[in-house]
Formats: C-alpha cells, structure tokens, sequence
C-alpha cells in the first residue's frame, strides 16, 4: 500500500503535465511541478529516481515559462540525483535533456549542445522510452 504523500506526488505530477499541454494556467503549472517534487521527497516509498524525476519536472517547467535560471537549477539538481545515485538509462538521458533545455534557453547554445550530446549518448533500454526522449529532442 502506497502512502497518501506518493499518491500526491503522481497526482500532482499528472496535473503537472495536464498544464504542460494546456497552457492554461503557467503559475499553477509551476506551483503544481514543485508540490509534487516535495511530496515524493516526504513519501516513506520515494526512491532517489523518483527525486531525480521531481527536479526534471521543476526544471522542465521553467524552461516552459522561460525561466532559465532556474530551470538550470533543477535540471543540475536532477543530474546530481542521478550521479550521486548511480542512476541511468531514461534518468540520466533526461537530466541531459533538462540541461541542454535550460542552457538553450539561457542562450548558451554550446553547453546545450554538449548536453545533447551526451543525453543521446546515454542507452535507453525501452524503446518507446527512447522515442519519447528523441521527440523532446526535436523540441530543442
């Protein structure tokens, strides 16, 4: 049985993404990524995965609303989860994804460059996974 903070945590994180495709509220978006990135951090179940992939959120939904900074932030946030942790595939592929997303939009095309480069590096088991990440790739 799962705790009622992990229940939050997929809520939000499914509410989060229902505001990425609408665009209808941005600041909810933003308020929404970081409450689901906290109650999976409080949830007695959360794994450091699931860490990494709340500061993916965060740092995607910066990027949508054209903050750099801290789209940077916790896309570096969310890289450090997955070094620290030894965690790869779709993860890390993502925490290169987040960066080369924030440093393109703080203008800085080189490191997005480079972060591309090693986020297309990284092998993704799934396939499906990996057409997902190759889809937000044509994004950037």
């Amino acid at each position: 049985m799962s705790s009622p903070e992990r229940g939050l945590g997929v809520d939000l994180f499914n509410g989060t993404w229902e505001l990425i495709q609408s665009r209808e509220d941005d600041d909810l978006m933003v308020h929404r990524a970081h409450a689901s990135a906290y109650h999976w951090a409080v949830a007695p179940e959360c794994e450091p995965a699931n860490r990494a992939r709340g500061e993916w959120l965060v740092s995607r939904v910066y990027a949508l609303v054209g903050r750099p900074e801290a789209a940077l932030v916790h896309a570096e946030r969310c890289l450090q989860w997955c070094r620290e942790h030894g965690l790869g595939d779709w993860d890390l592929a993502y925490a290169h994804e987040a960066l080369a997303r924030a440093h393109k939009l703080a203008g800085d095309e080189e490191a997005c460059g480079a972060h591309l480069e090693q986020a297309r590096a990284v092998p993704v088991a799934d396939a499906e996974d990996r057409e997902h990440l190759e889809e937000d790739f044509a994004t950037l």
